[in-house]
């Protein structure tokens, strides 16, 4: 059975790709989750609309998140920490602290998009990743200080 998909799927293919499945799979997976249409005539039509929408809107996600990332980047956060002898910390900094310390600020960022370089267990200043888009990276500033 020929279908369009709807979403990208990563073993069959990319949005908008017309593909051969097993009937089975189609008629019982894929077109009742909303993933792919049956491939007539009219759905091919209605796809190239949906295609143009879906397009407008990354591009926004994109636009969205290239602002957002230039905002970043000009913010530093601090984390207050306790601190034993030589001035390691107890425990480590984690993604959780980052994100509540930008919450505080006014970003809501989800812990999972944040990435460390390494873990930090010392004080000092490091360099944490924000993924906001696929293409759009930040980097803020962590200052790790003694409580």
């Amino acid at each position: 059975m020929k279908v369009i998909l709807r979403k990208d799927i990563e073993q069959l293919g990319k949005v908008g790709q017309v593909i051969d499945v097993k009937d089975g799979y189609a008629i019982n997976y894929l077109i009742p989750r909303g993933l792919a249409y049956v491939a007539v005539e009219g759905n091919l039509k209605a796809l190239e609309e949906e295609k143009k929408v879906i397009e407008k809107r990354n591009l926004q996600e994109l636009k969205n998140a290239q602002q957002l990332a230039a905002d970043l980047e000009k913010i530093s956060i601090t984390i207050p920490v306790q601190v034993g002898e030589e001035d390691k910390i107890f425990g480590t900094v984690t993604t959780q602290m980052i994100a509540d310390s930008l919450s505080e600020k006014g970003y809501q960022i989800d812990k999972r998009k944040i990435e460390l370089e390494e873990a930090i267990k010392t004080l000092g200043i490091y360099t944490a990743s924000i993924k906001l888009h696929p293409n759009v990276t930040a980097k803020i500033k962590v200052w790790v200080v003694r409580e």
